[in-house]
């Protein structure tokens, strides 16, 4: 049974209307601010409060303290990094199984560092967190549309997809994750894409062949 949210931190409710949706993504936008100038330990809700321009109260009808409002910004995130994985995996269905792990490649390095900033503030501010329902959540999502694709591939023995797609997926998370943290330069994190794609290319090609 996958895990569930921790009680103390779901969100109080959820937006069932427009404007209380945009209420949320200012908040949401004015916490990513807040971690970026001050870090989590000094984050408060009052401070996203003021910055997104709405009530302590307000505040309160949604997350009962810091810790549930980062809870839910992760939640978010995920989710939408989740979907972006989901678009670009239903978009190379049919295609070579090496296309396929390229492009899953930069879809989560551009997920990741268009806002770099924003993922390292991210990754700071769960450290004390039970996240754990988050992640498997995320990699639910993740593994299903990455098998789905690999599924579709003509030039890839569809054996063991299941397995597959864990190591894929454990090798490229974890390189993005552990690029951010050396904080490689340009040059460096370029070449870094290379060889992951050449790594990753490597396993499709050992399961790779005549599919009669």
């Amino acid at each position: 049974m996958p895990p569930a949210t921790p009680r103390s931190l779901a969100p109080r409710k959820r937006p069932r209307q427009a404007r209380a949706a945009v209420t949320l993504d200012a908040v949401f936008e004015a916490t990513i601010q807040v971690l970026l100038t001050v870090g989590p330990h000094r984050l408060t809700t009052t401070r996203v409060a003021e910055r997104a321009g709405v009530s302590v109260g307000t505040m309160y009808q949604y997350f009962a303290h810091k810790q549930a409002l980062i809870y839910a910004l992760n939640e978010r995130y995920l989710e939408v990094l989740a979907e972006k994985i989901e678009i670009a995996c239903h978009a190379q269905h049919g295609m070579p199984a090496q296309q396929m792990v390229e492009a899953l490649i930069e879809c989560y390095w551009q997920a990741k560092t268009e806002r770099a900033d924003v993922t390292r503030a991210l990754y700071r501010s769960v450290a004390e967190l039970d996240n754990e329902a988050l992640i498997e959540a995320f990699a639910a999502r993740a593994d299903a549309a990455t098998t789905a694709m690999l599924a579709s591939a003509p030039d890839l023995d569809t054996q063991k997809l299941e397995s597959i797609t864990r190591t894929l997926l454990t090798v490229i998370f974890g390189t993005v994750r552990n690029a951010f943290e050396r904080n490689l330069d340009e040059a460096a994190a370029r070449e870094l894409r290379g060889h992951l794609a050449v790594m990753c290319g490597a396993l499709l090609d050992s399961r790779s062949g005549p599919l009669a």
